[in-house]
């Protein structure tokens, strides 16, 4: 079974390091969408808070953003399910690691999910420990 972790992180901590069989995944530079960190009333929110996900749902670069991801991981995963590979890594980094790259893990989990019912899928925030 295909298990894929998708990991949010801040580029200000450096880059996610990984140990797995063959080193396959992506790592996906949310620092081109707008920040709702930037605005006061989301400073101290997340992307896991409905407020600042439907700040970002509402910006067309979002949704353009994760429909091309979703494309690129997609030939991956069907790639890695013929050929019986167990692991990828999907991560997405923003400057804080918390607003933008944490909507983002969450939604293309969300839409992988649907789209793979039999892989297994783990999300992590490193920064929201």
């Amino acid at each position: 079974m295909l298990t894929i972790h998708i990991l949010s992180f801040s580029y200000k901590k450096g880059l996610p390091v990984y140990n797995n069989e063959h080193g396959g995944g992506f790592i996906f530079d949310c620092r081109g969408l707008p920040n709702p960190g930037r605005i006061d009333a989301y400073k101290e929110l997340t992307g896991l808070d409905k407020d600042v996900a439907d700040c970002l749902e509402d910006v067309t670069e979002t949704n353009t953003f994760l429909k091309a991801i979703t494309t690129t991981v997609s030939v991956n995963i069907d790639n890695y399910i013929d050929r019986g590979f167990s692991y990828l890594s999907i991560a997405f980094g923003c400057t804080g690691g918390q607003h933008r790259s944490v909507y983002c893990a969450n939604k293309l989990a969300e839409i992988l999910q649907q789209k793979y019912p039999v892989i297994e899928i783990e999300v992590k925030h490193r920064e929201l420990v």
